[in-house]
Formats: structure tokens, C-alpha cells, sequence
């Protein structure tokens, strides 16, 4: 009788914490109500790079996304097609990390991060993610985002954040990602 008591109070806590875990993940953006004017479309262009694609907010599949597509091109100093959301108040400062609701073409892609200490446009924190053709969900911390100098700070403080960017990056291959909500937790 001992054993089942201990059980079943073991399960109930395990259920209590699930319930609150739950409770306390934040819809950050599920790209409705006029997403595109929160979201920018931004190339390599701006440093003289050839990339070239496009970010569309459509509807699809009954679910609100944006769909970022294109030629990632890293000829010419280039290497990136990105759509990015800037946050002139941060995040809340609990934010331990972000949970994107994602499907690709099988490419690796990034989200980067960019915080008020960043002076120069090659200052940021990324993480990478891979793709399948099935939408899935990818969890990441902000303890593991690598940061891109060694003057950034090793920790991200949510409430400096000044902008979230889903990025193709890095190699060249054709970008095709679709991102329905992302998630503070």
C-alpha cells in the first residue's frame, strides 16, 4: 500500500509539473494578423553578396506561416537570405528559449539573435536546426547558441534581445522553410 501511495504521489507531481511547463510556454508569433509587417525580408545584398529568395506569409495547410525561400549564394562575400522580427523591448526576462513549429527541404537552417551590446553587423548568436518534409518541432535553449566573437557576452540576457532572424546561412543551396509558430519558453 506504501509503494502505491509513493506511485501515484510521484505521478501526480510528474502530471502538476507537466501542467505548469505547458502553462508557462508563450506564443511568441504564430504570423497572423499582418505578420509581414513585423517580419522583414533581408538578403546579403545589403554587404554586396548575390543571394536572392523571398519571404511569403501565406496561409497553409490551415495553419498562418511565413515561407522563406530562395538561392543562397556565398559568392561575392555573401551567404544568407533571412527573415527577421525586431523587438525594440526584448524578451521577458524568464526566457529560456524559443520553440519554432518547422518544415523544410531537408537543409540545415539557423536562427540568430541579436542583442543591444552588438556593435557590427557580423556580432550575433546562432543555432542551427535541421529540416524535414514533415512539420516538427525544434526546442532550443539560449545556453546553446554559439556566439559569433568572443568580446559578445557568453549568456543571453532575453531582455537585450533586439531582433530573432530564421536564416538560410552558410553554404550554397536552396532555401525552403516554413515556420508556423514559435514559442517562448
Amino acid at each position: 500500500m506504501r509503494f502505491l501511495k509513493k506511485t501515484l504521489l510521484t505521478t501526480l507531481f510528474f502530471i502538476q509539473l507537466a501542467g505548469i511547463a505547458t502553462a508557462e510556454q508563450t506564443v511568441f508569433e504564430n504570423f497572423s494578423n499582418e505578420a509581414d509587417q513585423r517580419w522583414s525580408y533581408i538578403a546579403d545584398g545589403v554587404m554586396g553578396g548575390i543571394s536572392d529568395g523571398q519571404a511569403v506569409f501565406e496561409r497553409l495547410e490551415d495553419k498562418d506561416v511565413v515561407r522563406l525561400t530562395g538561392e543562397v549564394s556565398t559568392k561575392n562575400n555573401g551567404g544568407f537570405i533571412q527573415v527577421r522580427r525586431l523587438l525594440p523591448s526584448g524578451l521577458p526576462i524568464n526566457t529560456t528559449g524559443l520553440e519554432l513549429d518547422v518544415k523544410g527541404n531537408g537543409e540545415p537552417y539557423y536562427v540568430f539573435i541579436r542583442t543591444a551590446e552588438m556593435n557590427r553587423p557580423w556580432y550575433y548568436y546562432k543555432a542551427r536546426f535541421d529540416t524535414g518534409s514533415d512539420w516538427q518541432t525544434v526546442a532550443i535553449s539560449l545556453d546553446n547558441f554559439e556566439r559569433s566573437h568572443a568580446h559578445l557576452k557568453d549568456k543571453i540576457k532575453p531582455s537585450e534581445i533586439i531582433s530573432i532572424g530564421i536564416f538560410a546561412y552558410g553554404s550554397d543551396y536552396q532555401a525552403d522553410i516554413t515556420v508556423n509558430e514559435i514559442r517562448l519558453f
